[in-house]
C-alpha cells in the first residue's frame, strides 16, 4: 500500500531546516567562487573540493532527515540523497587520482540523481509553498548539467572548471534563496 506524501508536512520540515538550506547553498556558492577565480587548479584539488563539496551538502542532508526522525516518503528521500551525496564525497578523497573523465561522470552521476531528488521535492511542495519552483529549477539545473557533462566528456579542463563553477553559483544562490524564503514559511495550522 502507497504511503502518502503529505506536502504540509514535508513543508514544515524544509522551514525548521531552512538553515540547512542556506548552508548548502553557502558551501555551494563559495566552491564555485573558487573554481572560478582559481582556474589553473590542479585535478586533485577540484577532486577535493567537489568532495568537500558533496561530502558537505549529504551531512546537512541526513542531518535534516534524522532530526525530524526520517518519517514518510519525504524523510527517506533526503535520506537517501544525503547518504549517496556522502559516498560521493567520501570516493573523491579515497581516489583523488581519478582521471579527469573518471571525475566528470562522478560528477554527472551525482547532479543528476540530486536533481531528480530535488524535482521530486519540488512537486510534493507546489500547493503548499509559492517558492517550490525554485527548488524544481535547481533540480532541473542539476540535471542538464550532469547531462551536458556527460555527453561532451572532451571538454577542457579549464572549461570544465567554469562549467562546474558556474553550475555550483547558480545552484548554491537558488538554495540560499529558497531556505531564506522558507525561513518564516510555516504552512497551516
Amino acid at each position: 500500500m502507497r504511503q502518502d506524501i503529505d506536502p504540509i508536512k514535508l513543508g514544515r520540515r524544509l522551514s525548521r531546516n531552512w538553515w540547512t538550506l542556506v548552508l548548502r547553498g553557502a558551501i555551494a556558492v563559495l566552491f564555485g567562487l573558487f573554481a572560478l577565480f582559481l582556474p589553473g587548479i590542479t585535478l586533485t584539488s577540484l577532486v577535493f573540493l567537489f568532495g568537500a563539496f558533496a561530502l558537505g551538502g549529504g551531512i546537512l542532508l541526513i542531518i535534516s532527515a534524522f532530526r525530524d526522525r526520517v518519517r514518510g516518503a519525504s524523510g527517506w528521500v533526503l535520506l537517501l540523497n544525503g547518504v549517496i551525496s556522502v559516498a560521493i564525497g567520501v570516493l573523491a578523497f579515497i581516489y583523488p587520482g581519478l582521471t579527469a573523465l573518471s571525475l566528470l561522470y562522478l560528477i554527472a552521476a551525482w547532479a543528476v540523481v540530486t536533481g531528480i531528488f530535488e524535482i521530486i521535492a519540488a512537486i510534493q511542495l507546489r500547493e503548499e509553498i509559492s517558492t517550490e519552483w525554485l527548488l524544481a529549477i535547481a533540480g532541473i539545473a542539476s540535471i542538464a548539467f550532469g547531462i551536458l557533462l556527460a555527453v561532451y566528456p572532451g571538454a577542457g579542463a579549464l572549461a570544465l572548471v567554469w562549467i562546474i563553477a558556474g553550475y555550483a553559483l547558480f545552484f548554491g544562490i537558488l538554495l540560499m534563496i529558497l531556505g531564506f524564503r522558507l525561513r518564516n514559511w510555516r504552512g497551516q495550522e
